[in-house]
């Protein structure tokens, strides 16, 4: 059997497996672990060994239950419920305003933590339960929170565009300034989508009526104001001290953590009962995170021993002497394709030692230096629209995971896709417009 073959039968078997309702990570787990031991036998089972290691060894990990454990006190104590609150009042004339509140959010989550899987977290247990509580269409919200928590590895501080720096050798001061306009404008063309679709159909995120809204006072308006710029000061409280250096991205995570409890306990919220609660659920969700993560290395593993990536690669880049725009594209369209069942680290140590030497001869009409800087935005912005495409997009796993049983596996694929299409535009314009993501770092580090 060739190697095509069996990618294609791994593939068609754990989409299989998913639909009879398995758990995800036990499927992808199952699949890698099979088909490891089919072709390799005894010694197939290091991939897995090598998987977990890599896993362990992920410092920035550590935040992941921080995040969690900070989005739930927030929910339980209903310090989100006023977030929403504020939000659904002060955007109440715009249909689609808590969905574009939402968005803001993701901004702040994303100028934090640096991974996606932190803004899901945040997103899954604060906003998921509210909009669906405001009649929100199920559709859209699932695709707001994907896409929104895929800024998380665009905005600085990006973990994924430091480890580009590190393989491409390039400043990570630069690399993190080049992504703030190109995140900045990818959520401001979520927002457009938002504001324009539900525009055109109110029913997907219904706004406050006439009535609703002469019925809230210019107090009651001030008294939410203030109430909720309460998430806004912690969010800021863990983001100053990392942006001038005094700690370091799991630290400030912790001061996240410690605000966010403090100020529960300053409104009297936080009782022993909501700590058990918050504890047990944090553990949970972790747990199934790192399950999930861990069965996605082990398959990516797998996949990248059939030769497969390699054999993409010398396709796109190798046998077609093409222009130097059509080869970017190419490679561009690889990543997407590789993007469907490999991480974003996977991706990246795979094909960067070729793409990075690549780009940099390429006649693009910048110099050496900015070409990669941009490339690197160009990557991690392709590595957000794989985390949203299926058959092994993680985002769509991990909502599934967090999502209601209203909720099903194709609701999550259908609500992507109009993202999808939102985050290619993004990726086009700046294809187009390099000075988007070169500005700022030329006006920062001045030669």
């Amino acid at each position: 059997m060739s190697y095509e073959a069996i990618a294609i039968l791994m593939f068609s078997s754990m989409l299989l497996m998913l639909m009879t309702g398995q758990r995800v990570f036990g499927v992808i787990g199952f699949v890698a672990v099979a088909a490891s031991l089919l072709l390799w036998g005894t010694s197939g089972q290091t991939l897995g060994i090598q998987a977990a290691l890599k896993l362990m060894k992920w410092y920035p990990l550590l935040t992941l239950p921080m995040f969690v454990f900070m989005g739930y006190v927030m929910s339980e104590t209903r310090l989100a419920d006023d977030l929403y609150r504020m939000f659904h009042v002060w955007f109440g004339p715009v249909p689609g305003g808590l969905a574009i509140g939402t968005i803001l959010l993701m901004v702040l989550i994303s100028a934090m933590n640096g991974l996606s899987v932190a803004g899901m977290a945040i997103g899954s247990t604060i906003a998921l339960p509210e909009l669906l509580r405001r009649g929100y269409d199920k559709r859209m919200i699932t695709g707001v929170i994907q896409a929104g928590s895929s800024l998380g590895i665009l905005i600085p501080p990006s973990v994924v565009l430091v480890l580009y720096a590190m393989i491409a050798r390039q400043p990570v001061g630069q690399l993190w300034l080049a992504g703030i306009l190109p995140g900045l404008m990818m959520a401001g063309l979520f927002i457009v989508y938002i504001a324009l679709r539900c525009g055109v159909q109110p029913h997907l995120g219904p706004a406050l009526s006439a009535e609703e809204r002469a019925a809230i006072s210019r107090a009651e308006k001030l008294r939410l104001l203030r109430a909720g710029l309460l998430p806004f000061a912690i969010f800021f409280a863990m983001m100053a001290p990392f942006v001038t250096g005094y700690t370091s991205l799991v630290e400030s995570s912790v001061i996240g953590v410690l605000t966010t409890v403090g100020a529960a306990v300053v409104k009297r919220r936080f009782t022993r009962a909501v700590f058990e609660t918050c504890t047990r659920s944090t553990l949970a969700i972790t747990c199934m995170f790192m399950w999930i993560i861990l069965a996605a290395l082990s398959f990516g593993a797998v996949f990248d021993g059939l030769g497969a990536v390699r054999a993409i690669e010398t396709f796109f880049v190798a046998d077609l002497g093409l222009g130097p725009w059509t080869i970017l594209v190419l490679m561009q369209l690889s990543f997407l394709l590789m993007g469907m069942f490999l991480d974003d680290t996977a991706m990246l140590v795979i094909v960067a030692p070729l793409y990075v030497p690549l780009v940099a001869t390429l006649d693009l009409g910048l110099p050496r230096d900015q070409v990669l800087i941009w490339y690197g935005v160009l990557y991690t912005i392709t590595c957000q629209i794989a985390y949203l495409t299926p058959p092994f997009g993680y985002n769509l796993f991990l909502m599934r995971a967090f999502a209601p049983k209203e909720i099903t596996m194709g609701d999550i694929f259908r609500s992507v896709a109009p993202f999808v299409g939102v985050m290619i535009l993004a990726l086009v314009i700046l294809m187009m417009f390099p000075q988007i993501a070169l500005w700022l770092p030329s006006q920062i580090y001045i030669k």
